[in-house]
């Protein structure tokens, strides 16, 4: 197994020049335009399962590329299991939108929420408070029993979603193939999407991939899965979460922090409403599909990042990850002074420099297979 580069004083010299050239953006980022998609899917969501659904998905790009393509420069992000696609990767608040730096380097950037999230298809289920699990609906007041049995959506359901997604945005594009960025529960929902279609991704991008040795091949017999149906996140949560992965100074700007907190509402204006304000998101259950077996098959080259602070996909699971896929193309990012949410924090610039030239180049420093420490 490669090893680790970079150690002592050798370590602070590459540190320094990396620094340097990493946040060096791409130009014209003020330049790129935004245009919203409507994709019609037919649902295998429990609860709608073989009825017509609507996925949200958001272009941006530089105007010449929305008017003319990109050519094969085409890449879809994937979110994970509570915060939507617009937020997680299109934040408004100085530079850190991921979507926004691609798009500058001249790509056709997309993104997608799937079912149940953001503004997506909400399957009525997501509107009763009773769905909620009891430990949340003390949040608001109520005791109840749920209304509908189990889990609102599952893998399955997620890469139909994708699927929908991705022959929509071929078809727009002209492209067989394209390349996929995700982050937490969007590395089963991507991962687990490029092992079944290796043949419609050209090279593919993890932050904190939820990756798990033990995932069973089948699905459950039966779904949706006994649970909750969906769950909250209230402001005083979301930062309390974060806080407990932020030991470094100047690790988190409370300036972007409350940036994506008001997009996240946004992005749910019924959540929004509710007291506390929330925004909510289907509960995806998961745990099956995307197993070790798939991973030491798959071949599209793959970057994989881990924040070293991350507490809700601790780093393990991604060197787990790193081991077994079978890519001969594949590089790890050990990134310091990062959280789970690495792309809202002080390093992000480092995160979408080393994506840029993963997927122009299929390399990190100019290495296609080592592990990597950046951003100490």
């Amino acid at each position: 197994m490669p090893k680790e580069q970079g150690t002592g004083a050798d370590m602070k010299f590459s540190s320094a020049v990396t620094m340097a050239l990493l946040l060096a953006a791409p130009a014209a980022a003020q330049e790129t335009r935004t245009r919203d998609h409507t994709v019609t899917v037919t649902s295998l969501v429990p609860a709608i399962a073989g009825k017509k659904s609507s996925l949200y998905v958001r272009e941006r790009a530089l105007p010449s590329v929305l008017k003319n393509g990109a050519g094969d420069k085409v890449v879809l992000f994937v979110h994970g299991a509570g915060t939507p696609a617009e937020v997680s990767f299109d934040v408004p608040y100085q530079d850190y939108s991921w979507m926004g730096y691609m798009a500058a380097a001249g790509y056709d950037v997309f993104s997608v929420d799937m079912t149940g999230y953001g503004r997506s298809a909400r399957p009525s289920p997501m509107n009763d408070k009773c769905n909620l699990s009891p430990e949340l609906q003390k949040d608001f007041g109520v005791s109840c029993p749920q209304t509908y049995p189990g889990a609102l959506t599952n893998i399955e359901s997620d890469w139909n979603d994708i699927s929908a997604a991705v022959a929509t945005i071929k078809k727009l594009r002209h492209v067989d193939k394209i390349n996929l960025i995700a982050w937490s529960q969007g590395g089963p929902r991507a991962g687990g999407w490029t092992a079944n279609h290796p043949d419609q991704v050209a090279r593919l991008v993890l932050l904190a991939p939820a990756y798990n040795r033990t995932a069973k091949a089948d699905a459950p017999a039966v779904l949706p899965v006994p649970g909750p149906v969906f769950n909250t996140q209230s402001y005083d949560q979301f930062i309390a979460n974060w806080d407990r992965q932020a030991p470094c100074p100047g690790q988190v700007d409370p300036a972007a922090a409350a940036s994506v907190w008001s997009e996240m509402l946004k992005s749910d204006p019924v959540g929004a409403k509710w007291t506390p304000a929330v925004r909510r998101a289907s509960i995806a259950s998961s745990g099956w599909g995307w197993t070790e077996a798939k991973v030491k098959a798959m071949t599209t080259p793959t970057l994989m990042i881990s924040g070293i602070n991350d507490k809700q996909v601790i780093p393990e699971r991604v060197r787990d990850f790193y081991a077994d896929i079978g890519a001969r193309e594949k590089v790890f990012i050990d990134l310091g002074c990062s959280s789970h949410n690495a792309m809202w924090e002080k390093n992000h610039l480092i995160l979408f420099k080393a994506s840029l030239e993963w997927l122009d180049n299929g390399t990190v420093n100019g290495a296609s297979n080592t592990m990597l420490k950046l951003g100490y």
